[in-house]
């Protein structure tokens, strides 16, 4: 594809904004190459994880890409990191505590359209709240379904279905996701013994 091209097509006011916009994303990837070794999609690098989470209403010190989608009544702890290409679904309630990690990919869903679909709409879509407590760690594109509870200082594998609540201080994993596990903490010390 011939950008040049195509860009001198366009009206002059378009093409000089397109341009000042390639300038831009060009800087910003630069700069996030050199200061911290990474790219990322431009809005990420454009716009502040902190400031938005500030505007979702999340507790003090937390932070959500931009890419991430918020839908609905999410409330979030402090000081938990929401990571790139999550979806956050608070249409049925979802409490997420402080000091938690939702990994890359991550997907909460508090409702689902099953019945809904099955009954060509006569049947209204399902909700129930979902409660991630405090010290969680949910691990890359898990996916926790609605009425689901994860009691604090829990880990929760990579790739996993949560459809069933976890107990405190538990390790789970798998589809669906089985406690195979415990997390055991004194103070500073974390112990992770597996059954």
């Amino acid at each position: 594809m011939d950008r040049e091209k195509i860009i001198s097509n366009l009206p002059n006011d378009v093409a000089q904004l397109y341009r000042n916009l390639n300038q831009l994303r060009t800087s910003l990837r630069d700069e996030f190459k050199t200061q911290f070794n990474r790219s990322l999609p431009m809005g990420d690098e454009l716009f502040d994880r902190w400031e938005r989470a500030q505007y979702l209403g999340f507790a003090k010190s937390s932070s959500i890409y931009e890419s991430s989608y918020v839908l609905g009544d999410v409330e979030v702890g402090e000081k938990t990191w929401i990571g790139p290409f999550v979806m956050l679904d608070g249409s049925g309630g979802l409490r997420i505590g402080s000091y938690c990690m939702i990994s890359s990919g991550v997907h909460i869903y508090t409702h689902d359209t099953v019945k809904w679909s099955l009954t060509a709409g006569q049947v209204e879509a399902e909700r129930a709240s979902v409660k991630i407590e405090d010290c969680c760690y949910i691990g890359s594109q898990a996916m926790i379904i609605k009425g689901v509870e994860i009691g604090h200082h829990t880990v929760v594998g990579a790739c996993s279905f949560v459809n069933k609540s976890i107990p405190a201080n538990s390790i789970a994993v798998g589809v669906p996701a089985k406690v195979i596990g415990r997390t055991i903490i004194d103070g500073d010390n974390v112990k992770m013994e597996y059954f």
